[in-house]
């Protein structure tokens, strides 16, 4: 309990130092136009879609500042979908309160709903997770979660919409 209680903290402190604000102070490319080779934007389609912050998460792998997104501490049942292509993602059932500030679950809703891929961008092994059906980045999972799986996968509100249970 505790190594899983520090390394939390750890994960969380050095995330929140080093992203520095995430996404706020950021041009996306909603507010700033950048152009592929050829003269023509990218990501069209994203930037009609998505909010900036959506945007920053998604598509730029940014990242929300802890305790600040809408669904780190909702406790309501349901369905949580990418925001970005609306693939059904993780379940009430298996989220929980890793002490982090964002929405933490012990599995996926379907192992095929998310993607993992290596990620050492903080100076530290990590792993990214991303959809399956976008490849939106979602968060990153880690091996220091409850049982029965010991997984953590902390996810960025942003990257998600919820579906209350019944609607």
């Amino acid at each position: 309990m505790w190594r899983w209680t520090m390394e939390a903290v750890f994960t969380a402190a050095v995330t929140a130092a080093l992203s520095a604000g995430g996404c706020d102070g950021v041009k996306s490319r909603q507010e700033e136009t950048r152009m592929a080779d050829g003269g023509k934007p990218m990501d069209v389609e994203w930037d009609k879609r998505l909010t900036p912050e959506q945007y920053c998460i998604l598509r730029e792998k940014g990242t929300e500042k802890a305790f600040t997104g809408k669904h780190w501490d909702n406790h309501r049942k349901g369905t949580y979908r990418c925001a970005g292509c609306g693939q059904v993602l993780f379940r009430s059932g298996d989220k929980y309160d890793s002490g982090t500030g964002w929405p933490s679950y012990m599995r996926p809703a379907e192992d095929a709903a998310v993607d993992t891929s290596p990620d050492d961008s903080l100076g530290r092994q990590r792993t990214e997770v991303l959809c399956s059906r976008c490849g939106g980045h979602l968060g990153h999972v880690f091996e220091d979660g409850p049982e029965p799986t010991g997984l953590r996968y902390c996810i960025n509100s942003a990257a998600l919409e919820f579906e209350e249970a019944g609607e």
